[in-house]
């Protein structure tokens, strides 16, 4: 596309925003409009389950440190913002997106990044009960555990469950996590590493039940307890739900998009038409050379993504493929989860500093026939990123 025209940026968020600032620093001079659900500025999400949760100071209406962009910055973005706005359909024939309230935006180009919601259980709506993904969430469980709150029941113990439960276990509740799978994370680390993470549970002071799934709960008005599968009932003031996310794509319905747990994009982020990409949580990449396509939910990746996109975006084409090794980072009871790369079934694991079973840091690598295909750290910031690099620049084995 020309640098004429607009383009809209569905979703403010960490990967929309960085599509935004792409196209500025491309080239990009023409209307630049963002929409966003919520009604706050792009805002950094990994906080709101740690240190949002346990500090002290009063989070307010919309806390400058989680904000991503400044006055400054929003100067020279020179974008228009349409805040508290829901996008409800996408018309790529007319070339328009309906917002909520009948408006339509006339638009040339389009970013989708509109991001993943919490998946939900077939359970009764109940207060008491929460899910964390946004600001606002923060702040009603946040609010919610400094209201007398004794017991916390975290159902799913993925990277948001177990983050929960660590700053809940910090403020000095008592804690336990329930997950339906033999270990937590065992589809990321594999059983050997999965086994170490979940120790670090019970280092904490969280009790973990694993293999269990949640029946129910109790409660009238408000939970008091959760049903187990097995029988067992959890005394419960706060209930968190984190069993993982599913994208947001419903508004894309009827666009013509290919929609396959988020939207198909090529290795560009570009989708099946060339003015339109998409970013984060929501888009579906082709793996290049592999034949795969993969939808990553990490910061990093919505991150990197938006330069890509916004380049190819205005070539009208994918002239750059997004092919950054996969990384992603998690604090749990005071330590470091860091991993990078892509493990298969059957890699092997080796430790390359530290002792896993004394309960301590290590460094591992994943290898298949000789060569890294992902690395694994737990209190090793330094050597881990070393590492990061290396396998960065290493040959990545057939089909990875």
């Amino acid at each position: 596309m020309t640098t004429v025209g607009t383009v809209t940026v569905v979703g403010a968020s960490l990967a929309g925003l960085h599509a935004a600032r792409g196209l500025r620093s491309q080239g990009y001079d023409g209307r630049l409009v963002v929409v966003g659900e919520e009604r706050h500025r792009p805002y950094d999400r990994p906080p709101l389950s740690k240190e949002f949760l346990t500090g002290d100071a009063d989070p307010g209406e919309d806390p400058g440190h989680l904000a991503l962009t400044d006055p400054e910055e929003e100067t020279e973005l020179d974008a228009e913002w349409l805040l508290g706005v829901r996008a409800e359909a996408l018309d790529t024939a007319a070339g328009e997106i309906r917002l909520t309230g009948g408006r339509t935006l006339r638009t040339d180009g389009v970013v989708i990044a509109t991001g993943a919601t919490p998946r939900t259980l077939p359970l009764p709506r109940m207060a008491g009960v929460h899910t964390l993904r946004t600001l606002d969430d923060a702040v009603r469980l946040r609010a919610a555990l400094r209201a007398g709150a004794a017991r916390v029941v975290v159902i799913g113990a993925g990277f948001i469950g177990a983050e929960v439960a660590s700053s809940c276990a910090a403020l000095g509740l008592d804690v336990t996590v329930v997950e339906a799978a033999p270990l937590p994370l065992l589809p990321q680390l594999g059983e050997e590493m999965a086994r170490v993470c979940a120790a670090l549970h019970a280092r904490g002071g969280a009790t973990l039940l694993c293999g269990t799934g949640v029946a129910g709960l109790r409660g009238g008005g408000r939970v008091t307890g959760v049903e187990l599968a097995d029988g067992r009932l959890l005394p419960a003031d706060v209930v968190v739900v984190g069993v993982g996310v599913r994208p947001v794509t419903g508004w894309l319905e009827g666009s013509g998009l290919l929609l396959e747990d988020g939207v198909r994009c090529d290795e560009g982020c570009v989708t099946a038409l060339p003015n339109v990409v998409a970013v984060g949580d929501v888009a579906r990449l082709a793996r290049p050379g592999t034949g795969h396509t993969v939808r990553a939910e990490h910061w990093t990746s919505g991150m990197l993504q938006g330069a890509v996109a916004a380049r190819n975006l205005l070539a009208g084409s994918t002239v750059e493929p997004f092919d950054a090794l996969p990384y992603f980072w998690s604090d749990q009871y005071g330590s470091r989860i860091q991993y990078a790369g892509r493990r298969a079934p059957g890699d092997t694991v080796r430790i390359l500093e530290g002792d896993p079973a004394d309960g301590g840091g290590f460094l591992a690598v994943y290898e298949r026939d000789a060569a890294p295909t992902a690395a694994l750290g737990v209190d090793r910031p330094q050597p881990f990123m070393r590492l990061r690099r290396e396998l960065a620049r290493a040959p990545r084995p057939a089909g990875r």
